[in-house]
């Protein structure tokens, strides 16, 4: 069972009714450089009038699920205010997660121990299971039973993202396709984290987790982290990220609905008649009532995997280990449309099948 692997570690972040932000609890360990990233995250410190309840995010091969909570009178956690509560796994499912923190966090606010939380915790990594009477049980096996196919969240808002952007959407498909750079911007945190798992559901043929990054900040380290990655889905909620080009190849900017591709990136992202189809297809998609999110989802993988079969018919190369790959020579041979020429070219190699 996964859940015996997947669990890293907890923590507890404290505010007091000094206002001050204590990190309370950990278990078992977490690096410096993990703390001082949740500690940031968890927008406990400053004068905040109503705290985001839950977060996430990414860090190296971790992932983090921060679940704040008001304290109230009848909780028994005298002099704290808010309290943050932190899961550290390895993997990306955030539905899960915000169950079990909120599960957790509910403990916590009743008994006023760690102690307690922690046995339910344990439970989690050794039978996949916990149970509270107030709140009931806790089964790992309830969100792997979902429609979790490569780490994508069932709810996506594939349709409602055609309809912001129409015809353009092709250029996040595009850029999803060839594994480019993608920062999406929003303002609002609450806003930008419900739109981040969208993204890579248009790629439903690869990993959500080896792309996504749900949250960054403009800060050194959590940049290095980004920039360590050749491709990506990164949220951001600084408005000064639109001037990053050396972050991103294309830029989604969600209140504006606006798509902006990097000068660099221009070449590469040409568009011809095949992305024009697949942009009416898709359009085309988003307006029939007919069909459930699930649905459009599931034809737009269907299209892509046409898409990537026609490659597959130029791949007449072998290599030493019997793996079918293209070659420049079968591209030029087949005289077509430069820009297309360059697609498949860049397609190839997002899908390792060019011989360079």
């Amino acid at each position: 069972m996964s859940s015996l692997v997947d669990l890293i570690a907890c923590n507890i972040i404290e505010r007091d009714s000094n206002g001050d932000v204590l990190w309370t609890w950990t278990y078992p360990s977490v690096t410096e450089q993990q703390q001082a990233l949740v500690l940031r995250k968890c927008c406990l410190d400053g004068d905040h009038v109503a705290v985001q309840p839950f977060v996430y995010g990414r860090s190296g091969k971790a992932w983090y699920y921060i679940n704040c909570t008001e304290v109230f009178e009848s909780d028994n956690l005298p002099r704290v205010k808010q309290f943050a509560l932190v899961l550290w796994s390895r993997d990306l499912n955030p539905d899960k997660y915000e169950t079990l923190c909120r599960m957790l966090s509910k403990t916590y606010c009743k008994t006023g121990s760690p102690v307690s939380m922690l046995q339910l915790y344990l439970s989690v990594v050794t039978r996949g299971s916990c149970t509270t009477e107030e709140n009931g049980t806790f089964l790992v096996r309830d969100f792997e039973s979902r429609s979790n196919h490569n780490n994508h969240t069932p709810n996506t808002r594939i349709r409602e993202l055609i309809r912001v952007f129409g015809l353009e959407t092709i250029l996040i498909y595009t850029a999803l396709l060839l594994k480019k750079r993608i920062v999406v911007y929003h303002h609002s945190l609450e806003a930008l984290l419900k739109w981040m798992s969208t993204f890579p559901a248009l790629m439903w043929h690869r990993k959500a987790a080896d792309i996504l990054f749900p949250w960054i900040d403009l800060v050194p380290e959590e940049l290095i982290d980004l920039k360590s990655n050749t491709s990506f889905v990164a949220g951001c909620r600084d408005s000064a990220v639109g001037t990053r080009t050396d972050l991103y190849d294309v830029l989604v900017n969600l209140p504006a609905r606006e798509i902006t591709v990097a000068p660099h990136a221009k070449e590469s992202m040409t568009m011809t008649k095949t992305h024009k189809d697949i942009a009416v297809f898709m359009v085309q998609l988003a307006e029939n009532e007919a069909l459930s999110e699930q649905q459009v989802v599931r034809e737009i993988a269907d299209k892509t995997r046409e898409l990537l079969n026609q490659l597959r018919l130029l791949a007449t190369v072998s290599t030493p280990e019997g793996k079918n790959m293209v070659s420049i020579e079968t591209l030029r041979e087949k005289n077509l449309p430069q820009a297309l020429d360059n697609f498949l070219f860049n397609l190839a190699v997002a899908e390792n099948m060019m011989m360079l």
